[in-house]
Protein backbone atom coordinates (compact mmCIF):
# COMPACT_ATOMS: atom_id res chain seq x y z
CA UNK A 1 0.00 0.00 0.00
CA UNK A 2 2.79 2.35 0.99
CA UNK A 3 4.58 1.51 -2.26
CA UNK A 4 1.50 2.48 -4.30
CA UNK A 5 1.34 5.85 -2.57
CA UNK A 6 4.98 6.53 -3.40
CA UNK A 7 4.35 5.64 -7.05
CA UNK A 8 1.30 7.94 -7.24
CA UNK A 9 3.25 10.79 -5.65
CA UNK A 10 6.10 10.31 -8.13
CA UNK A 11 3.70 10.32 -11.09
CA UNK A 12 2.08 13.51 -9.80
CA UNK A 13 5.43 15.23 -9.37
CA UNK A 14 6.52 14.25 -12.89
CA UNK A 15 3.25 15.57 -14.36
CA UNK A 16 3.57 18.83 -12.44
CA UNK A 17 7.17 19.28 -13.58
CA UNK A 18 6.09 18.66 -17.17
CA UNK A 19 3.40 21.34 -16.94
CA UNK A 20 5.82 23.81 -15.36
CA UNK A 21 8.33 23.05 -18.11
CA UNK A 22 5.81 23.76 -20.83
CA UNK A 23 4.80 27.06 -19.22
CA UNK A 24 8.43 28.14 -18.87
CA UNK A 25 9.08 27.20 -22.49
CA UNK A 26 6.15 29.28 -23.71
CA UNK A 27 7.07 32.26 -21.59
CA UNK A 28 10.79 32.43 -22.11
CA UNK A 29 11.56 30.91 -25.48
CA UNK A 30 11.52 32.94 -28.69
CA UNK A 31 7.94 33.24 -29.95
CA UNK A 32 7.55 31.30 -33.18
CA UNK A 33 3.89 32.07 -33.69
CA UNK A 34 2.79 34.93 -35.93
CA UNK A 35 -0.77 35.89 -35.15
CA UNK A 36 -2.81 36.70 -38.26
CA UNK A 37 -6.54 36.78 -37.79
CA UNK A 38 -9.79 38.37 -38.90
CA UNK A 39 -10.34 40.96 -36.17
CA UNK A 40 -13.65 42.40 -37.39
CA UNK A 41 -15.92 41.33 -40.21
CA UNK A 42 -19.36 41.99 -41.64
CA UNK A 43 -20.65 41.91 -45.20
CA UNK A 44 -19.49 39.82 -48.14
CA UNK A 45 -15.91 38.62 -48.36
CA UNK A 46 -13.73 35.59 -49.14
CA UNK A 47 -10.42 33.99 -48.19
CA UNK A 48 -8.60 31.84 -50.76
CA UNK A 49 -6.07 29.42 -49.27
CA UNK A 50 -3.95 27.09 -51.42
CA UNK A 51 -5.56 23.73 -52.09
CA UNK A 52 -8.51 24.48 -49.78
CA UNK A 53 -9.89 27.04 -52.20
CA UNK A 54 -12.37 29.75 -51.26
CA UNK A 55 -13.71 30.11 -47.70
CA UNK A 56 -16.10 32.47 -45.95
CA UNK A 57 -14.24 34.45 -43.26
CA UNK A 58 -15.49 34.94 -39.72
CA UNK A 59 -14.37 36.97 -36.72
CA UNK A 60 -11.28 35.49 -34.99
CA UNK A 61 -10.58 33.28 -38.02
CA UNK A 62 -6.84 32.48 -38.04
CA UNK A 63 -5.25 33.47 -41.35
CA UNK A 64 -2.13 31.97 -42.89
CA UNK A 65 0.75 33.35 -44.90
CA UNK A 66 -0.21 33.11 -48.56
CA UNK A 67 -3.93 33.72 -48.00
CA UNK A 68 -5.68 35.96 -50.54
CA UNK A 69 -8.35 38.07 -48.84
CA UNK A 70 -11.07 39.94 -50.75
CA UNK A 71 -13.75 42.29 -49.41
CA UNK A 72 -16.65 43.00 -51.75
CA UNK A 73 -18.95 44.90 -49.40
CA UNK A 74 -19.03 45.65 -45.69
CA UNK A 75 -16.18 45.83 -43.22
CA UNK A 76 -13.08 43.70 -42.64
CA UNK A 77 -10.11 44.30 -40.33
CA UNK A 78 -7.06 42.00 -40.16
CA UNK A 79 -4.91 41.92 -37.04
CA UNK A 80 -1.24 40.94 -37.31
CA UNK A 81 0.54 40.01 -34.07
CA UNK A 82 -0.84 42.22 -31.30
CA UNK A 83 -0.22 45.71 -32.64
CA UNK A 84 -0.72 45.83 -36.41
CA UNK A 85 -4.11 46.44 -38.03
CA UNK A 86 -5.09 46.33 -41.71
CA UNK A 87 -8.41 48.00 -42.55
CA UNK A 88 -9.84 46.90 -45.91
CA UNK A 89 -12.16 49.12 -47.92
CA UNK A 90 -14.88 47.71 -50.14
CA UNK A 91 -13.80 46.12 -53.45
CA UNK A 92 -10.31 45.35 -52.14
CA UNK A 93 -8.14 42.30 -52.77
CA UNK A 94 -4.79 41.55 -51.13
CA UNK A 95 -2.34 38.74 -50.43
CA UNK A 96 -0.77 38.20 -47.00
CA UNK A 97 2.84 37.16 -46.46
CA UNK A 98 4.09 36.72 -42.89
CA UNK A 99 7.37 35.17 -41.77
CA UNK A 100 9.57 35.01 -38.69
CA UNK A 101 8.40 35.49 -35.11
CA UNK A 102 6.40 38.18 -33.39
CA UNK A 103 9.68 39.77 -32.22
CA UNK A 104 11.49 39.31 -35.54
CA UNK A 105 8.65 39.64 -38.00
CA UNK A 106 8.52 40.13 -41.74
CA UNK A 107 5.11 41.19 -43.03
CA UNK A 108 4.30 41.93 -46.67
CA UNK A 109 0.89 43.00 -47.95
CA UNK A 110 0.47 42.66 -51.71
CA UNK A 111 -2.37 45.04 -52.59
CA UNK A 112 -3.90 43.90 -55.88
CA UNK A 113 -6.89 46.23 -56.01
CA UNK A 114 -8.82 48.61 -53.79
CA UNK A 115 -7.48 50.38 -50.70
CA UNK A 116 -6.23 49.60 -47.19
CA UNK A 117 -5.28 51.67 -44.17
CA UNK A 118 -2.33 50.24 -42.23
CA UNK A 119 -1.92 51.03 -38.54
CA UNK A 120 1.33 49.81 -36.96
CA UNK A 121 0.88 50.88 -33.34
CA UNK A 122 4.40 50.13 -32.02
CA UNK A 123 7.74 50.79 -33.63
CA UNK A 124 9.15 47.65 -35.25
CA UNK A 125 12.34 46.08 -33.96
CA UNK A 126 15.50 46.49 -36.03
CA UNK A 127 15.08 42.90 -37.22
CA UNK A 128 11.45 43.33 -38.29
CA UNK A 129 9.86 44.77 -41.43
CA UNK A 130 6.41 45.75 -42.68
CA UNK A 131 6.00 46.34 -46.43
CA UNK A 132 3.07 47.06 -48.71
CA UNK A 133 3.47 46.43 -52.43
CA UNK A 134 1.25 47.56 -55.29
CA UNK A 135 1.60 46.84 -59.03
CA UNK A 136 4.04 49.75 -59.39
CA UNK A 137 5.42 50.63 -55.94
CA UNK A 138 6.62 49.26 -52.63
CA UNK A 139 6.27 50.98 -49.25
CA UNK A 140 8.45 50.28 -46.19
CA UNK A 141 7.71 51.45 -42.66
CA UNK A 142 8.90 51.04 -39.08
CA UNK A 143 5.74 52.15 -37.31
CA UNK A 144 3.09 54.44 -38.70
CA UNK A 145 -0.46 54.92 -39.96
CA UNK A 146 -0.94 55.23 -43.71
CA UNK A 147 -3.36 54.43 -46.55
CA UNK A 148 -2.56 52.83 -49.90
CA UNK A 149 -5.01 52.84 -52.81
CA UNK A 150 -4.59 51.24 -56.24
CA UNK A 151 -6.84 51.93 -59.20
CA UNK A 152 -6.82 52.25 -62.98
CA UNK A 153 -8.10 55.03 -65.25
CA UNK A 154 -7.98 55.00 -69.06
CA UNK A 155 -5.43 52.18 -69.04
CA UNK A 156 -3.09 53.96 -66.58
CA UNK A 157 -2.40 52.27 -63.23
CA UNK A 158 -2.17 54.48 -60.14
CA UNK A 159 -0.96 54.01 -56.57
CA UNK A 160 -1.86 56.67 -54.01
CA UNK A 161 0.01 56.68 -50.68
CA UNK A 162 -1.25 58.97 -47.89
CA UNK A 163 0.59 59.16 -44.54
CA UNK A 164 -1.30 60.16 -41.38
CA UNK A 165 1.39 59.39 -38.78
CA UNK A 166 5.14 58.83 -38.99
CA UNK A 167 6.73 58.46 -42.43
CA UNK A 168 6.77 55.96 -45.28
CA UNK A 169 9.62 55.13 -47.65
CA UNK A 170 8.50 54.40 -51.22
CA UNK A 171 10.31 52.84 -54.18
CA UNK A 172 9.06 52.44 -57.74
CA UNK A 173 8.55 48.96 -59.19
CA UNK A 174 9.16 48.87 -62.93
CA UNK A 175 7.46 46.66 -65.50
CA UNK A 176 10.39 44.21 -65.53
CA UNK A 177 10.01 43.69 -61.78
CA UNK A 178 13.11 45.68 -60.80
CA UNK A 179 12.89 48.16 -57.91
CA UNK A 180 14.23 51.70 -58.01
CA UNK A 181 17.21 52.41 -55.78
CA UNK A 182 15.95 55.95 -55.25
CA UNK A 183 13.61 56.34 -52.28
CA UNK A 184 10.95 59.01 -51.82
CA UNK A 185 10.09 59.64 -48.17
CA UNK A 186 6.50 60.66 -47.44
CA UNK A 187 6.10 62.48 -44.16
CA UNK A 188 3.01 62.87 -41.99
CA UNK A 189 0.32 64.92 -43.74
CA UNK A 190 1.71 64.27 -47.22
CA UNK A 191 0.83 61.92 -50.08
CA UNK A 192 2.14 60.86 -53.47
CA UNK A 193 0.51 59.55 -56.63
CA UNK A 194 2.44 57.03 -58.73
CA UNK A 195 1.43 56.22 -62.29
CA UNK A 196 2.31 53.47 -64.75
CA UNK A 197 1.44 53.71 -68.45
CA UNK A 198 2.71 51.78 -71.46
CA UNK A 199 6.14 53.40 -71.26
CA UNK A 200 6.78 54.94 -67.86
CA UNK A 201 6.49 54.31 -64.14
CA UNK A 202 7.01 57.48 -62.11
CA UNK A 203 5.67 59.89 -59.50
CA UNK A 204 3.07 62.38 -60.75
CA UNK A 205 4.74 65.00 -58.54
CA UNK A 206 6.79 65.32 -55.34
CA UNK A 207 4.85 64.69 -52.10
CA UNK A 208 1.90 67.08 -51.71
CA UNK A 209 -0.57 67.85 -48.92
CA UNK A 210 -3.19 65.13 -48.45
CA UNK A 211 -6.55 65.90 -50.04
CA UNK A 212 -8.69 64.80 -47.11
CA UNK A 213 -11.92 65.66 -48.94
CA UNK A 214 -11.40 62.58 -51.12
CA UNK A 215 -10.87 60.14 -48.23
CA UNK A 216 -13.67 57.73 -47.25
CA UNK A 217 -15.58 58.41 -44.04
CA UNK A 218 -14.19 55.19 -42.55
CA UNK A 219 -10.62 56.49 -42.91
CA UNK A 220 -11.48 59.86 -41.38
CA UNK A 221 -13.03 58.05 -38.42
CA UNK A 222 -9.84 56.02 -37.96
CA UNK A 223 -7.86 59.27 -37.83
CA UNK A 224 -10.30 60.65 -35.28
CA UNK A 225 -9.87 57.53 -33.11
CA UNK A 226 -6.09 57.96 -33.25
CA UNK A 227 -6.48 61.57 -32.11
CA UNK A 228 -8.67 60.49 -29.19
CA UNK A 229 -5.92 58.03 -28.20
CA UNK A 230 -3.48 60.93 -27.97
CA UNK A 231 -1.44 59.97 -31.04
CA UNK A 232 0.48 62.51 -33.12
CA UNK A 233 -1.42 62.40 -36.43
CA UNK A 234 -1.74 64.86 -39.29
CA UNK A 235 -5.04 66.49 -38.28
CA UNK A 236 -6.72 67.95 -35.24
CA UNK A 237 -10.06 66.66 -34.01
CA UNK A 238 -11.73 69.89 -35.18
CA UNK A 239 -10.31 69.47 -38.67
CA UNK A 240 -11.53 65.87 -38.87
CA UNK A 241 -15.03 66.98 -37.87
CA UNK A 242 -15.00 69.62 -40.60
CA UNK A 243 -14.07 67.04 -43.24
CA UNK A 244 -16.69 64.60 -41.94
CA UNK A 245 -19.34 67.30 -42.30
CA UNK A 246 -18.11 68.31 -45.77
CA UNK A 247 -19.39 67.43 -49.21
CA UNK A 248 -19.06 64.37 -51.43
CA UNK A 249 -19.19 64.02 -55.20
CA UNK A 250 -21.41 61.47 -56.95
CA UNK A 251 -20.47 60.59 -60.52
CA UNK A 252 -22.97 59.00 -62.91
CA UNK A 253 -21.45 56.95 -65.74
CA UNK A 254 -22.70 55.31 -68.92
CA UNK A 255 -20.54 52.88 -70.91
CA UNK A 256 -17.43 54.06 -69.09
CA UNK A 257 -18.07 57.76 -69.71
CA UNK A 258 -19.20 60.43 -67.24
CA UNK A 259 -22.88 61.25 -67.76
CA UNK A 260 -23.19 63.78 -64.92
CA UNK A 261 -22.26 64.60 -61.33
CA UNK A 262 -23.93 65.73 -58.10
CA UNK A 263 -22.35 67.33 -55.04
CA UNK A 264 -24.13 66.82 -51.72
CA UNK A 265 -23.31 67.07 -48.03
CA UNK A 266 -21.90 63.91 -46.52
CA UNK A 267 -24.70 61.82 -45.03
CA UNK A 268 -27.44 63.25 -47.27
CA UNK A 269 -29.40 61.49 -50.03
CA UNK A 270 -28.88 62.21 -53.72
CA UNK A 271 -31.53 62.90 -56.31
CA UNK A 272 -32.08 60.43 -59.12
CA UNK A 273 -31.28 62.25 -62.39
CA UNK A 274 -34.32 63.21 -64.45
CA UNK A 275 -32.35 62.65 -67.66
CA UNK A 276 -31.26 59.11 -68.53
CA UNK A 277 -28.56 58.02 -70.99
CA UNK A 278 -30.64 55.36 -72.81
CA UNK A 279 -34.26 54.19 -73.10
CA UNK A 280 -33.50 50.90 -71.35
CA UNK A 281 -31.76 50.25 -68.03
CA UNK A 282 -31.51 51.91 -64.63
CA UNK A 283 -29.00 53.43 -62.23
CA UNK A 284 -27.25 50.76 -60.15
CA UNK A 285 -27.98 52.41 -56.81
CA UNK A 286 -30.57 52.59 -54.03
CA UNK A 287 -31.46 56.29 -53.91
CA UNK A 288 -33.08 55.90 -50.49
CA UNK A 289 -29.62 55.49 -48.92
CA UNK A 290 -27.52 58.47 -47.77
CA UNK A 291 -24.09 59.04 -49.33
CA UNK A 292 -21.03 59.20 -47.06
CA UNK A 293 -18.19 58.99 -49.60
CA UNK A 294 -17.39 59.95 -53.17
CA UNK A 295 -19.02 57.27 -55.29
CA UNK A 296 -19.60 56.31 -58.92
CA UNK A 297 -23.04 55.10 -60.06
CA UNK A 298 -23.29 53.17 -63.31
CA UNK A 299 -26.23 52.91 -65.72
CA UNK A 300 -26.97 49.22 -66.31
Amino acid sequence: MEKKKVILICVGVVALLAIVGIVIFLLFTDKGYRLLKVFEYSGRSSVIRGDLGEMEPYENMVLESGDVVSLDTGNLVIKADEDKYIYLEEHTKLKLQAEGTSDKSKTTIELMEGAITNDIRNKLSEESSYDVTSPNATMMVRGTMFRVEVYEEDGVKYTRVSVFQGSVETHLIYKDGSISDTAVIIEKGKEVLIYEDDKTTDYVSPPTDIDYTTLPEKVLNLIREAIEEGRDVSLTKEQVEEYLQGTVVVTFTYQGQTFGTQTVKRGEKIQEPTLVPSPNGSWDYDFSKPVNDNITIEWK
